[in-house]
C-alpha cells in the first residue's frame, strides 16, 4: 500500500472518529487534557501500523488501542509513584534531575511491561528475588519448584531486561 493511501485513510478515519474518541476518552479519564493526549497517541499508533486500509470497524479499532494506552498510562502513573515514594523515604537527601527521572521511570515501565510479558510465574520469581532478596533456593522452596526452574525462570527474566536496557 502506497503512503499516500495510508496516509488518506487515516485522515479519513480521523475526521469521522476524532470527536468520538476524544469525548469518549474525557468520559472514561474525566479530564481533557489526558483525553486529548490519549487520542492523539492513538492516531499516531494507527499512522506508524501502516494498516489504516484494513480496519473495518474504526471505532472498535480506536477504542481497543485507546484502552491499551490508557491501562499504560495508568500502570506508568503507578510505575512513577512508587519511585517517588521509594525516593522519599531513602534516608539520605537525593536530589536527580528531571531527566534521570524520566529515564529511571522509562526503564522501570518498560522492565515491568517485560515481566508482565513473560507470565505471572517468571514475574513472581524475579520480584522475590530481585525485591525481596531471596535466595534461588529459598524460591524453590516457597514456590515448590526446583532449583533448575527458578534458575531458568531467572535467566529468561534477566534477558529480557538486558535486551531492554540495550535498546534504551
Amino acid at each position: 500500500m502506497s503512503s499516500f493511501t495510508h496516509t488518506s485513510a487515516v485522515q479519513r478515519i480521523y475526521e469521522q472518529h476524532h470527536s468520538w474518541l476524544n469525548g469518549w476518552l474525557k468520559g472514561k479519564l474525566h479530564n481533557a487534557c489526558d483525553a486529548a493526549d490519549v487520542a492523539h497517541d492513538t492516531f499516531v499508533r494507527i499512522l506508524v501500523s501502516r494498516n489504516a486500509m484494513q480496519i473495518r470497524e474504526p471505532r472498535d479499532y480506536l477504542t481497543t488501542i485507546a484502552r491499551g494506552l490508557v491501562i499504560d498510562r495508568y500502570r506508568r502513573r503507578a510505575i512513577e509513584a512508587a519511585y517517588l515514594e521509594a525516593l522519599a523515604a531513602r534516608p539520605e537527601v537525593t536530589e536527580i534531575s528531571e531527566e534521570d527521572k524520566a529515564v529511571v521511570i522509562e526503564t522501570l515501565v518498560a522492565v515491568d511491561k517485560t515481566l508482565a510479558s513473560l507470565g505471572a510465574r517468571v514475574q513472581k520469581i524475579f520480584m522475590l528475588s530481585q525485591v525481596e532478596g531471596l535466595s534461588y533456593q529459598q524460591i524453590a522452596d516457597e514456590l515448590s519448584l526446583s532449583l533448575t526452574t527458578v534458575k531458568k525462570y531467572m535467566v529468561r527474566a534477566f534477558t529480557e531486561c538486558s535486551l531492554i536496557m540495550a535498546g534504551l
